[in-house]
C-alpha cells in the first residue's frame, strides 16, 4: 500500500481523533481512505448528474428542431404549470 504525508487543519485533525475514540475507524489511515471513498462516490453521482443533464439538453434541442414545444405566456403559464402537477 503507497504512503503519502498529508497536512490537516486542526479542526480537521481534531474530527478524526473524534471518530478514532468513538471507535468508528481503527487508525488515521481507515478514516481518511474512507473519506477518500466518499469523494470518489460523490465525484463519480456529479459526474453521473452533469451526463444526464447533457442528455435532456439534447432531447430538448431535439424537440425545438422537431417544432414539438409549447409556448408560454405570463398568462399561459400557470395553466401549464398546473397540468403538468396533475401528471
Amino acid at each position: 500500500m503507497a504512503t503519502r504525508n498529508i497536512s490537516l487543519t486542526p479542526k480537521q485533525n481534531a474530527f478524526i481523533d473524534e471518530m478514532l475514540k468513538a471507535g468508528e475507524y481503527r487508525n488515521d489511515s481507515e478514516a481518511v481512505r474512507d473519506t477518500i471513498r466518499a469523494l470518489e462516490q460523490r465525484r463519480a453521482e456529479g459526474a453521473l448528474k452533469l451526463e444526464n443533464l447533457r442528455v435532456a439538453v439534447s432531447q430538448g434541442i431535439a424537440a425545438l428542431d422537431r417544432d414539438e414545444y409549447t409556448d408560454l405566456t405570463a398568462e399561459n403559464l400557470d395553466t401549464y404549470l398546473d397540468g403538468l402537477a396533475a401528471r
